[in-house]
């Protein structure tokens, strides 16, 4: 990824060393890879105030805590010692180890030698400095590192630098309203309270809920998605700069996050293989935790609600297929063959699900067309759709080709007929495991149409109901054109 801290040949502060040399002098373990590169590098501006609130949602394991935590505290102390810091986690338990593992850092000999003017009492000395678990003062000067668990108290104490990690505990606690108001409201009532013009803000989370406090002050506030490089000068420092970093990267690189897509945040401990193993136990999960992509049951447009075959009906009288191509470049083309049973329930048999270049999927469809001895296949002519169409057909000769220019505001298509697909449409068992993206992008499908990225596969069903379901439609059909061949 590319690094975000100050240009080559300048240090964030005279004599101090940027913020992954320090971890790297001071935790023989440190993984120096370029993603943490990029996370530090944003660790680092904010230590040196050039970023005054940030939000960086990170995967479970990714080494999140460990610089927003651990090792930032114990740098910023370094950097000006009388900053008084708070730490703040789901429980006062968790936070105070936090503390305890920063205090560490300082006593560490490569901390001394990074910072000399900056100490804490010894353990063994009998100094009047503070040093606790939850609380301890620098040596001679005003800084503190005080930590709290959620709803805790923190009255009298003003903060310069508040610093929250993990507020909810897991799923149960982020799905829990009252847990979820109770945050808000400590967040509200104390942490904001506890803040002045100098201060910073830094939550770091791996995401559970998209009404966690992340979401409320995203819906809140004002915000800076972060992308490029670029968008680090001058921020304005009352705006929220905001960064997910997804474990398998989806959409284009950008300049903060260059990786392909499909690509794994750190593949040397966490694979794509092994992701995607997590996320076919659970896609809903993963798509909160893994990708930064909350959402909520009851917003959801389908989620688990397919119904599942496990064998064809006996009895079936056609085999079609619906295919929409890609309507940017960045979207996906998808392909469903299917087969309709005598009570009107379509069964999918097959998939093509793919981003790849028009040359690729043109075949693509024609094996699955002639695998699955489909016979009518329906293609929808926007953008460059007849033209693929007719590849398509030539591949594969068997099928009768049509298409036809969807009119029709997307949309609305999807929601009104989202009752219809549930009903109708019947999904092969495992298919899970046998299409991950299509059943990823299906079951997280929100009915918030905007906050969804991908309507490539809701829109495909959608077709299929309307071409299977509601054929009777005299206006659905004027919009069809078969052809029987070139």
């Amino acid at each position: 990824m590319t690094p975000v801290n100050k240009k080559a040949g300048t240090d964030p502060a005279a004599g101090a060393p940027p913020f992954s040399l320090f971890a790297d002098k001071v935790l023989p373990v440190f993984h120096n890879t370029p993603f943490h590169e990029t996370y530090y590098g944003l660790l680092e501006r904010f230590a040196e105030r050039k970023i005054r609130r940030l939000i960086i949602s990170i995967p479970p394991q990714h080494g999140k805590s460990l610089g927003a935590s651990v090792l930032l505290p114990a740098y910023i102390l370094g950097l000006r010692p009388d900053t008084k810091i708070t730490i703040a986690s789901y429980n006062a338990s968790l936070a105070s180890r936090f503390n305890r593992r920063a205090q560490r850092v300082m006593d560490s000999e490569g901390y001394k030698a990074c910072f000399p003017a900056t100490a804490i009492r010894a353990l063994s000395s009998r100094s009047d400095s503070v040093r606790t678990a939850s609380h301890v003062e620098v040596s001679g000067r005003s800084g503190e590192l005080m930590s709290v668990g959620r709803e805790g108290s923190l009255t009298g104490n003003d903060v310069d630098v508040f610093i929250l990690d993990d507020l909810y505990k897991d799923a149960m606690e982020a799905n829990s309203p009252v847990v979820r108001d109770n945050c808000w409201e400590w967040y509200t009532s104390v942490v904001r309270t506890r803040l002045h013009n100098d201060s910073s803000e830094l939550l770091v989370f791996t995401r559970w809920h998209e009404e966690d406090l992340i979401g409320i002050l995203l819906k809140k506030e004002k915000h800076v998605i972060l992308e490029e490089p670029s968008q680090l000068d001058g921020i304005d420092p009352s705006t929220w700069l905001v960064l997910n970093l997804e474990a398998i990267k989806e959409g284009p690189p950008t300049g903060i996050d260059p990786r392909m897509e499909g690509e794994a945040l750190w593949p040397a401990r966490h694979s794509r293989e092994l992701l995607e193993s997590k996320r076919a136990l659970d896609p809903l999960r993963f798509a909160c935790m893994y990708q930064g992509r909350p959402s909520v049951n009851e917003g959801l447009l389908y989620g688990d609600n397919f119904r599942v075959y496990a064998r064809l009906p006996a009895a079936v009288h056609k085999r079609g297929n619906y295919t929409d191509t890609a309507d940017l470049g960045d979207d996906y083309l998808c392909s469903v063959c299917y087969a309709v049973g005598e009570d009107g329930s379509v069964y999918v048999t097959d998939v093509v699900y793919s981003r790849e270049r028009m040359e690729v999927t043109e075949r693509q469809v024609a094996e699955m067309l002639c695998r699955n001895d489909t016979r009518a296949a329906t293609f929808e002519s926007n953008n460059g759709g007849r033209g693929f169409a007719r590849a398509v057909g030539r591949l594969a000769p068997l099928a009768r080709i049509g298409w036809f220019h969807q009119s029709g505001n997307k949309e609305a298509r999807i929601l009104s007929n989202s009752a219809t697909v549930l009903r109708k449409i019947v999904m092969p068992s495992g298919w899970a495991t046998r299409w991950p993206e299509l059943y990823d992008h299906l079951v997280t499908y929100r009915r918030l149409y905007r906050a969804n990225r991908w309507h490539d596969a809701a829109d495909v069903l959608t077709g299929i109901v309307e071409t299977e379901v509601l054929a009777s439609s005299p206006k659905r059909i004027r919009h069809v054109k078969y052809a029987s061949g070139f």
